[in-house]
């Protein structure tokens, strides 16, 4: 990452700059050496060109697992259709010419898929994961624009008031804590700045994606690399039988929720990919620690009473779930 982004992080703590003491120097991206603050005398290593808040993936292993093994497959430009860029723009309603130069949070980047989105707006983008997934989003998006830590959604390395824009989608939740995770969000956003945050939806209706509730008891106490051989076995088997079962009226919903299968079928052309897509999605739902799907009243709740004022509060059904956009007062 390039040396300058470093002057910008500030202790989760004491909210203190830190020092940088650089060991290893690659033109202007410093590969290794630590971030220090001399008042709590935390010590941030910095290895392979990031900084890491956090080394303990905890709760996140799962996706450290996930985005190391599906490291592209995600990408507009490596799958070569526009579902990122689709979900990105629908969701945010964001104007690309009007986030150049605007520097953006990224909580939760995975491989960076929505990464290459926002670089390619010309903002600054700082991009963090809690898992070592940041190493493939870094990787998947080399540009002097983008700085990418390893950090905590609870606890973000930057002042309060600080983003002109915070960013995400597919994270909130998969944390312990959704609501405190949305308003530490909110609070790194400086006024007048936009926020697009989404997560799963909690409505009681059968559908064919809540056959992870089903599985999820046992899947999330597997060993993950054993997890990926089990749907990399029955899942091209199961493919064709699952497009056949969704395409059936009303009953189709209610067949396709016992054996999980994601199926892009019309959105994923080529059927390698769709198999890919199907066993890297199923896996994303049957592993993470944590899949707290939100009610839409309560996520609603979140934007009206955040402890840091919004305004143009617009939540609605979309994307994963529900999509929640505002601005900060």
């Amino acid at each position: 990452m390039n040396k300058e982004f470093f002057d910008e992080f500030v202790s989760p703590v004491t909210k203190e700059k830190y020092t940088l003491a650089a060991d290893e120097v690659s033109g202007d991206r410093i590969k290794a050496g630590y971030l220090l603050d001399a008042k709590s005398n935390e010590k941030v290593e910095i290895s392979n060109f990031i900084p890491r808040f956090t080394k303990n993936q905890d709760y996140t292993e799962t996706f450290g697992y996930q985005w190391n093994v599906f490291r592209k497959t995600q990408l507009d430009s490596s799958n070569l259709t526009d579902l990122s860029h689709k979900r990105f723009y629908e969701g945010t309603k964001w104007i690309p010419d009007e986030m150049k130069g605007d520097k953006i949070l990224e909580a939760g980047c995975g491989a960076g898929r929505f990464t290459e989105i926002l670089l390619k707006t010309g903002a600054m983008v700082y991009s963090f994961d809690y898992s070592n997934a940041v190493d493939v989003c870094y990787e998947n998006n080399l540009n002097d624009r983008l700085c990418a830590f390893q950090g905590d959604i609870f606890n973000i390395p930057f002042p309060n008031n600080y983003f002109d824009r915070v960013f995400c989608y597919g994270v909130l939740q998969h944390t312990p804590n959704p609501r405190a995770a949305f308003y530490s969000l909110v609070r790194a956003l400086k006024p007048g700045g936009k926020v697009s945050v989404d997560c799963y939806l909690k409505d009681g209706q059968v559908q064919p994606w809540k056959s992870k509730y089903i599985w999820r008891p046992i899947t999330t106490k597997m060993d993950k690399k054993l997890l990926i051989k089990i749907l990399r076995a029955y899942i091209p088997v199961w493919f064709p039988v699952d497009t056949v079962i969704k395409k059936i009226p009303f009953w189709g919903r209610f067949m396709g929720s016992v054996i999980p299968c994601w199926n892009y079928t019309g959105r994923v052309k080529e059927y390698s990919d769709l198999i890919e897509w199907a066993v890297m999605d199923t896996f994303d739902a049957l592993a993470p620690k944590y899949d707290l799907p939100q009610r839409f009243e309560d996520v609603l709740e979140w934007f009206q009473n955040s402890p840091d004022k919004l305004h143009s509060i617009d939540v609605f059904l979309g994307g994963n779930g529900i999509v929640g956009n505002a601005v900060k007062k």
